[in-house]
């Protein structure tokens, strides 16, 4: 904005004026109309630029705001009758510049009584009240999916626990998991959480000083918040499930983790892969006893509640010398 100042003549009064209104216009840095009461204007200074093409030999309300905004200041100003009355009204310009319209009636010494107008550009204001609406909006329908995530997790805990410590520990170990994946992705402002990054801090945990028996190879893409959340979980599943019914640490195999982009039903994709060797290859494994494993190796996390938020489809099988995973999801859920 010009600090520019536009004076019609009005004889002594101007010094006071000038005098009056120049430390609020240095302190506010806000656009002043003073007129007397026939609506004359006698000082125009600091007129945003979008109406500044309007000030001439005799500018007027009109001439500067256009018929619009010239009939509500005319409302306005009409019902201020008596000295230090005030209203205001908001107006928006162009879409997304908004003022603030402040009219008072004030006594000059020596002048009688006068029109004050004083605009305020609230554009930038009025953009951050937007979007701390809309970020709170968002913080919501991602605590209420979040919720839900406890929800499902308590549900599937509680229906595969024998006894109530067996729920308690499965419970606090998922819902840990799920505060590191919420962690990644607030500190991505809510974009997501890299593949990486998931699995190192999925892993790290329990694996503090043989973080080396995860190797992570493919493409590190960003996950989508709900994949991430999921994803990471399946994670925690699985390298619970090698640290606690497998012997990772003794056989010194390591777990390979791989994303990479396949073809799916036609349509781009990401196939995430866990493999794990087992120390005893030799050793067969019958139908039943496979489906006891899997049943205490949280099958359910894995084969249906994972792909089924991210709509992909998940294969995880037990044999006698390995332990892999397999999920597979459209490529919506991730990015570059």
């Amino acid at each position: 904005m010009s600090h520019q100042l536009t004076w019609k003549q009005a004889g002594e009064s101007d010094d006071k004026l000038r005098e009056f209104f120049m430390p609020a216009l240095v302190d506010l840095g806000a656009s002043v109309i003073i007129q007397d009461l026939q609506r004359d204007y006698l000082f125009v200074t600091n007129l945003p630029p979008v109406w500044s093409a309007g000030l001439g030999n005799a500018p007027s309300d009109l001439s500067l705001f256009g018929e619009d905004i010239a009939e509500k200041l005319r409302l306005l100003k009409d019902g201020i009758a008596e000295t230090g009355e005030k209203s205001h009204l908001e107006v928006t310009v162009n879409a997304d510049l908004v003022y603030e319209f402040r009219v008072q009636a004030i006594n000059l010494t020596g002048g009688g009584r006068h029109l004050v107008t004083t605009i305020v550009d609230r554009s930038e204001e009025r953009h951050r009240e937007r979007l701390l609406r809309a970020l709170l909006r968002e913080v919501s329908h991602r605590s209420k999916n979040l919720l839900a995530i406890i929800q499902s997790i308590a549900l599937q805990t509680a229906r595969y626990s024998v006894t109530l410590d067996m729920f308690l520990n499965k419970f606090r170990g998922r819902l840990y998991s799920l505060s590191q994946s919420q962690d990644l992705i607030t500190d991505s402002s809510w974009r997501g959480a890299y593949f990486y990054e998931l699995v190192q801090q999925q892993t790290e945990k329990y694996l503090p000083e043989n973080a080396h028996l995860v190797r992570v190879s493919g493409d590190n893409v960003l996950l989508t918040p709900n994949a991430s959340l999921h994803l990471g979980l399946a994670l925690h599943e699985l390298i619970v499930n090698a640290v606690s019914h497998g012997s990772l640490v003794k056989n010194g195999r390591a777990i390979m983790v791989n994303c990479h982009r396949v073809q799916a039903n036609g349509q781009d994709s990401l196939e995430i892969r866990w493999e794990e060797g087992l120390v005893s290859p030799a050793r067969g494994l019958t139908g039943h006893e496979d489906e006891t494993l899997k049943a205490h190796f949280g099958s359910t996390v894995l084969e249906r509640v994972v792909p089924a938020s991210v709509n992909g489809k998940a294969r995880y099988q037990i044999s006698h010398d390995r332990i892999t995973y397999s999920l597979v999801f459209p490529m919506d859920h991730a990015s570059e």
